[in-house]
């Protein structure tokens, strides 16, 4: 989840206005870049319990040992709240999850350099610190009320609204971690075209991560339970999107969407003002109840893009938001298998002829059952392995056509072998921790946080 946005305080003067904003991300194919985003939780050797933010050990520690690589301090009400560093930000999530909002990169094996850098100078602090960190979509072991909050006033704000709207905003908030990758578009069409093709296939995207098999030290029935969270978190916020596949779709269409989910808040004077539930269009007319006469910035219309959560969002780049977290070559292999699809012509051609007759119907029932079946959801005539398998195929040639090489002459293609892995063998992430569990681990969790640590 995103602090205060760095956009420029334009007062934003009619809907036209931020119709353009979206459209002012076309950008020439020379010019897409990679920004890739990742979570983790933190946990302390001695107990896995999650650190809290104040203490010898609490996260605040840890990101002031991070200060010592060049990451400059962001601060709120003079708690240290996130860092800085060459286009890139460490922030932390309602519970502490740490979080890497990578800088914009032009290829892969920059994006995978850059997360094994982090995750060096992470482990280098957490040392110090005797805490560790775990890649994974749930926390496997705590409740949610053994976890901590963080001082941050718009986590205030969405603690206290969550309850309203669904039952699992809660864990959504302090006990889910992702992996996601933002990219680029060339024009309207080009957008629509992509928003399209990713949205049908987020559903495979959360297959191939599923790694949330456990709540609270046991099987909870699922594979990616912080896919299924996303159920019953907030329903005016989250989903598939069905619009996007309708005729005359577009950046107008987005934007009427967006002022329709309701708001979280307002960021003035360095203080988040409660508007939870409150509407944007009001807003947009200086009739907000608690900032009355007052007209939105483009810095607000950048905020409230962060508060609605459906499996891709648009921005001025598309974000696809599907995946659980992971280990080091996971967090690689989301922007890969992304990346070969959406920018590469051919490939992304041949995605959209995967996909282009898919029914709204087809579309959620993917979405609605992969969270427990994985790879085993029946489609048509298979199951969604199939088409995991076909998309891997057309996401690996597409990253060969870019022929984007490491110093040692291997393509952007390297990356996804794990994915394949896992599709061959019709086996999700998750499927190969309950064995562990049910066999070496004797049903216990605890051994993840040894087994699967960075």
């Amino acid at each position: 989840m995103s602090g205060p946005s760095n956009v420029a305080e334009q007062v934003i003067r009619n809907k036209q206005e931020i119709i353009d904003f979206h459209a002012k991300g076309n950008k020439p194919e020379s010019a897409w870049r990679i920004g890739t985003e990742h979570e983790k939780f933190g946990f302390r050797l001695d107990d896995l319990r999650p650190p809290t933010y104040d203490g010898d050990r609490g996260i605040e520690a840890m990101l002031r040992g991070l200060m010592r690589f060049g990451w400059q301090p962001y601060e709120e009400h003079g708690k240290l709240i996130a860092l800085t560093r060459d286009g890139a930000s460490v922030t932390l999530e309602p519970a502490g999850q740490l979080e890497l909002s990578g800088a914009m990169v032009e290829n892969v094996h920059q994006t995978c350099c850059e997360v094994a850098n982090h995750l060096f100078e992470v482990k280098s602090v957490a040392d110090e610190l005797r805490l560790g960190f775990l890649g994974m979509g749930f926390q496997p072991k705590w409740q949610r009320d053994e976890m901590p909050w963080m001082p941050k006033g718009r986590y205030k704000i969405m603690r206290d609204y969550m309850p309203k709207v669904g039952t699992l905003g809660l864990d959504m908030m302090t006990r889910t971690c992702t992996v996601q990758v933002n990219l680029d578009y060339a024009s309207e069409a080009d957008m629509i075209k992509k928003f399209r093709v990713s949205l049908a296939l987020q559903p495979i995207a959360t297959a191939l991560f599923a790694d949330s098999p456990f709540t609270e030290g046991k099987p909870n029935g699922y594979l990616s339970y912080r896919s299924h969270i996303w159920t019953d978190t907030d329903k005016n916020r989250t989903g598939m999107l069905d619009f996007v596949f309708d005729e005359g779709f577009g950046f107008e269409r987005y934007v009427d969407y967006l002022l329709d989910v309701p708001m979280y808040f307002t960021y003035r004077d360095k203080e988040y003002i409660d508007c939870a539930g409150l509407s944007f269009r009001d807003f947009l007319k200086g009739e907000l109840p608690n900032l009355p006469g007052v007209l939105p910035t483009m810095k607000d219309w950048a905020d409230h893009m962060t508060t609605a959560f459906p499996e891709v969002r648009l921005k001025q780049y598309l974000e696809m938001r599907g995946a659980d977290g992971g280990p080091w070559n996971r967090l690689c292999a989301l922007p890969a298998f992304w990346v070969g699809l959406l920018y590469d012509q051919t490939a992304l051609d041949a995605a959209w002829d995967l996909v282009k007759d898919f029914t709204m119907e087809e579309r959620n029932h993917l979405r609605d059952n992969v969270p427990k079946m994985g790879f085993k959801v029946p489609f048509r005539n298979n199951s969604l392995r199939e088409l995991a398998l076909e998309a891997l195929k057309i996401s690996g040639m597409g990253l060969q056509r870019r022929n984007r090489l490491n110093s040692t002459g291997a393509s952007e293609a390297v990356f996804i072998e794990p994915l394949i892995e896992f599709a061959m063998a019709n086996q999700t992430p998750a499927e190969r921790k309950l064995e562990l569990y049910n066999t070496a681990w004797n049903q216990s969790v605890d051994p993840v946080f040894r087994e699967f640590a960075y």
